[in-house]
């Protein structure tokens, strides 16, 4: 259990770059009228680490303690956000930064390629950071 909460919080920097990397490539180089290899796979490795990260979340989420759903556990604040916020944070987010790439590869023009990345990326990055349970939100994690 400790090696998956553990891989499941350290993965967590490693989307958060692959998702600033995408969006960072794609705002400088949408007008450049090119979208290539580099570009395609850089989403993609994005979107396969939110997907990785989805997997370890979902066997914590059934096996974790921090998950619990007793009598009275939406009034408590740290059992709702693992039961209930977080979960729903992740999962919306990741559906966006999934279809945002699907759009992005359907588009005809690589400058709406790149466009379509900045949008749906940025606003999955928003809903993820949003539902990392940060030190300082006090729900007993760490940084790492």
């Amino acid at each position: 259990m400790e090696v998956l909460i553990r891989a499941h919080s350290g993965l967590r920097w490693i989307v958060l770059i692959l998702l600033l990397t995408a969006i960072f490539n794609a705002l400088f180089t949408r007008r450049s009228g090119v979208y290539v290899k580099k570009d395609k796979m850089i989403n993609l490795f994005a979107m396969i680490t939110l997907h990785i990260q989805l997997l370890i979340g979902l066997i914590l989420y059934f096996t974790s303690p921090k998950v619990s759903f007793v009598e009275g556990w939406m009034k408590m604040k740290p059992l709702r956000f693992f039961g209930l916020e977080h979960l729903l944070l992740m999962l919306i987010a990741i559906i966006i930064v999934t279809i945002g790439r699907r759009k992005a590869e359907n588009a005809a023009l690589a400058s709406n390629k790149h466009k379509t990345i900045v949008v749906w990326f940025t606003i999955g990055l928003i809903l993820i950071l949003a539902g990392i349970p940060w030190p300082f939100r006090n729900f007993g994690t760490g940084w790492m």
